[in-house]
């Protein structure tokens, strides 16, 4: 297709269908090659990035039709060209980077460092370029700020090619990049100089880049899956930058126009939100560490956090302690499983009353729980866990009646460890067999 449209446009000059048509059709050709790739990829890196050309593609359409037509829809056509950036950078990184997931973190840093720090350097590059190129502060806005949004996205991709192992598909997307930034700055030379054409055959070059691109989706990804490494300094230094803007126009009103300073907030805003979702992220990781070692039913400690604290328990003199409920099954198998449940949480709360400071307390399952009890008084707070069931649990509308079976063994030292474990199961089963309440492993 692309090759058909060169060939018209070198025998014949520009026309509307040309343009309009012919040339756009490449682009949407470039966008099915990209969501229809019979690889299973990232389904997300291919969509954004499929958006982030159709985005592209908006302003392609807006301007040929102003060309021709002499219509007046050029904002349309810089806002598209706009959209273009963050979103073939979020795209890429996706699709580059071949991963599972997709974190809000990810999304508001790659808008973070795209979006506004493109902004942000079109803006510091603002006052010196207004006296090299010509048109309004806002024309020259519009001038700076492409080109430095394909160089952002140059050396991201260019970034992510060389931080993992070079792949066909890593190479033709970074050749495409390359070709359509090529392509970009040859556009802003010429038109600097007053020799740009519309409809010119350097209007190819954009084409080709993403036709490049496109074809990079028919090949596999790098297979490996690499963590997220954004550093937060950047964004950090995004912010900083949108700061000092501010300073600057509050102390020189007239030094930046007043348009510079939406992307400036706009940066502070994100930063902002950036660090609440960080905050949030962090606080679900938390909650999410404690419910993997908690059980969810009773709000004790479980197996897993009893066996990771019993590796450091077992290294001083303790006492570790098993408790078997008795009774409790012709209670769950009678008035059922909720009543149970209820049973149970009723009897930690119990449990962990008598427990002293610095001890754990754990369910290890069904009926069974388990202590670790640093230092000499094993014994002493075995006897008071087995009193705690004198009295009945009133459980809807029940009166229910436990005992408990507890077995002690005590560790002098980590030599200990491999018996400690065997030795108080094995006095649980004795106390419940010879119904004493507790005993103490030999």
């Amino acid at each position: 297709m692309l090759l058909s449209y060169l060939i018209l446009r070198y025998f014949s000059e520009p026309t509307w269908w040309s343009e309009l048509i012919v040339y756009n059709s490449v682009l949407i050709a470039a966008i099915i090659g990209i969501l229809f790739t019979p690889l299973p990829d990232d389904d997300l890196g291919q969509k954004v990035f499929a958006l982030a050309l159709l985005a592209w593609g908006i302003g392609s359409i807006t301007s040929s039709i102003d060309s021709f037509f002499n219509t007046e829809l050029s904002i349309i056509s810089e806002i598209a060209y706009s959209l273009f950036y963050p979103l073939a950078i979020f795209g890429a990184i996706r699709s580059l980077r071949n991963q599972a997931k997709s974190r809000r973190l990810e999304l508001i840093d790659t808008l973070v460092i795209a979006l506004s720090g493109t902004t942000l350097l079109s803006t510091f590059f603002l006052k010196p370029a207004s006296s090299e190129i010509s048109g309004s502060q806002y024309e020259v806005f519009l001038t700076i700020i492409y080109p430095v949004g394909d160089l952002v996205l140059l050396l991201t991709v260019i970034g992510i090619v060389l931080l993992q192992r070079l792949s066909l598909r890593s190479l033709l997307f970074l050749l495409g990049v390359t070709i359509f930034t090529a392509s970009d700055f040859y556009y802003l030379w010429l038109s600097q100089n007053d020799l740009y054409i519309f409809g010119s055959l350097s209007d190819a070059g954009w084409l080709l880049g993403f036709i490049f691109i496109a074809h990079s989706y028919w090949f596999p990804s790098d297979e490996e899956e690499h963590p997220r490494t954004f550093n937060p300094t950047i964004v950090t230094l995004a912010l900083v930058l949108s700061s000092v803007i501010l300073a600057i126009s509050v102390l020189r009103p007239d030094y930046f126009p007043r348009f510079v300073l939406i992307p400036a907030f706009a940066t502070i805003a994100l930063a902002f939100l950036r660090m609440a979702v960080a905050m949030a992220d962090a606080r679900k990781m938390s909650e999410e560490q404690i419910l993997a070692r908690t059980d969810e039913l009773t709000g004790l400690a479980n197996r897993r956090r009893f066996i990771a604290e019993f590796e450091v328990f077992q290294k001083s003199p303790g006492s570790l302690l098993i408790l078997d409920l008795d009774g409790f099954k012709p209670v769950n198998d009678q008035l059922g499983h909720d009543v149970g449940d209820q049973l149970l949480a009723q009897v930690a709360r119990r449990l962990e009353r008598v427990m002293p400071k610095g001890a754990l307390l754990a369910r290890l399952g069904g009926d069974e729980f388990g202590a670790l009890i640093p230092g000499h008084e094993g014994m002493e707070i075995a006897v008071a866990l087995r009193a705690t069931m004198e009295f009945p649990f009133s459980v809807a509308g029940h009166e229910i009646k436990l005992g408990v079976s507890i077995g002690e063994a005590f560790g002098e030292n980590e030599s200990d460890s491999e018996n400690l474990l065997r030795r108080a199961d094995e006095a649980m089963y004795r106390a419940k067999r010879e119904r004493v309440g507790v005993v103490r492993a030999g």
